[in-house]
Formats: structure tokens, sequence, C-alpha cells
């Protein structure tokens, strides 16, 4: 007779490793091309300036920064305090009061109820305990307020290219893909006691001078592929031909050039 035993992943070990490969390389130089997801989701969930906001997971500030030019009161919070020091010099550069605090999503240090508008850009869909930050989002916004994430989908490019990284760097035992957050199926347990969740599929256009460019920028800069070549070492050609022959499904401007569109989720919920 089989038997199978569930498996607890170590959540606090994950995170740290986490923050290391988030503190590596320099997401900045990736993230802010990103810049116009941060807008369209301030869009989409009607951001009134004067509003109280909160940006979780917010990496280099997209979010944050377009909630500031709307005239929204905006803390920006992320557990790589690397990240939040990009994002605080983007606000100063650009003339923007914005607090900063390091915290964890999955344990976010702020009152029931405390923000308007919770946002989320690509960040908080990497949590180790998924249902955990699912439920700390809920807790801290207000009766009546909006959650608004971007979350890349399974099938995109993205979410494909973590599948690819996942054939050559399995993740810890127990530990699920973050491309599970542009699900609606899942997306709707996560948020079950939520008053309406809306999704769009939007996609976002990489523009690379050619796959190698792309390569490049995402080995030297991008935390989890630059950290996944590093442990690989000699066999991280393998990884890149494999990442060569995936993008050739998505890319507009093969076989020399590099454009890609990679779906996402833009989601809004209302509590």
């Amino acid at each position: 007779m089989n038997t199978q035993t569930e498996i607890t992943p170590d959540f606090g070990a994950i995170k740290s490793k986490q923050q290391a490969t988030w503190g590596s390389g320099d997401y900045a130089k990736v993230g802010s091309t990103l810049q116009i997801v941060g807008e369209e989701i301030c869009e989409a969930v009607d951001l009134r300036p004067g509003a109280n906001v909160l940006d979780v997971a917010a990496g280099n500030g997209n979010a944050t920064i377009a909630a500031a030019r709307r005239f929204a009161q905006v803390t920006s919070t992320d557990y790589v305090p690397e990240l939040l020091e990009a994002s605080r010099r983007r606000a100063e550069a650009q003339g923007y009061e914005i607090a900063y605090q390091v915290a964890d999503a999955e344990a976010l240090p702020f009152d029931n109820e405390a923000f308007d508008t919770t946002l989320s850009t690509f960040g908080v869909m990497f949590t180790p305990d998924q249902e955990k930050a699912a439920s700390e989002l809920m807790r801290v916004t207000k009766q009546g307020g909006t959650i608004g994430m971007a979350n890349w989908t399974p099938e995109g490019f993205i979410g494909q290219v973590f599948k690819t990284l996942g054939g050559h760097m399995p993740p810890p035992p127990g530990v699920q893909s973050p491309a599970r957050w542009g699900s609606e199926e899942v997306l709707k347990q996560f948020f079950s006691d939520a008053t309406d969740i809306r999704i769009v599929r939007k996609n976002f256009t990489f523009r690379y001078r050619s796959f190698a460019h792309f390569i490049d920028v995402f080995r030297t800069y991008y935390g989890p592929t630059h950290k996944a070549f590093l442990a690989l070492g000699e066999k991280g050609a393998a990884l890149e031909a494999d990442l060569f022959e995936m993008q050739k499904r998505f890319n507009r401007a093969a076989p020399d050039g590099f454009v890609v569109p990679s779906e996402y989720a833009e989601v809004v919920i209302t509590k």
C-alpha cells in the first residue's frame, strides 16, 4: 500500500534564500522597464488622490511611484532593503514623499484595515507561503477597499521562464510556482471572502536587441536567473539553450530581434 507524506516547507529558510536572490544582481535594471504596469494598475483600481496606499513586495517601486504620482499617501514595503533603497532614490529624484519600510509580505506590520488600497506588481506572487500572503493583503485593506495586483500567468512568457528554470533548478519540496497567482481559479480560492474579483489578462512586451541581449541582462541583473546561472556553472549552457527554444513560441521579432509579449493577470479585488 502506498502512503503519501505531506511536506511542510521551511518557509523561514526559503525566505532567507529568496532575500539573497532578490538582493543579487540589480533588479532595478529590469524592474524599471515594467513601469507602465504600475501606471496601469493604479488606473485599474481607480486610485483616488489622498488615498492611503500600501505597496507590498514593492521592489524598485513601480506601483509606489505611480501611486505617488496620483497624489496618494504611499507606504512602500519589501523584505529586501536594497530594492527599497533603489525606489527611494527614484522618489527623491522625482520629488515624491513616500514612507519606506522593510516588511515581510506574509507578516505585514500594520493594523487591520489600515489602507484604502493595497497594491503589488509582480511582487507578492513570489512569497513562499502563498495563502498567508493573500490573507495579509486582505487583513490590512479596509472593508470596501481595493487590492490591485499584476501577476504573471502560468501560460505567458515569464510563466514559462519560471517553468524552464524549475526544470534545471527544482524549487524546495512543497513550494508552489509563483505563476499560480496568475490563475483565476487560484485567485478565487485565495480571496474567497472578497466582495468582487475582476481579472483582465494583459501583455507586457519585453523588448531587447536580441535573445543574447535578453539573456545577458537577465543573467546579470534579474535575481532568479542570476542565481540560477551562478549555481549551474557550466550546466548553465543547457538552461540557456532551453530558454532559447522556449522563447521562439513568443518572439515576434525572431530570429534576430527580441520582441516578446508576456501575459499577466491584472487583478482588482474589492474587500
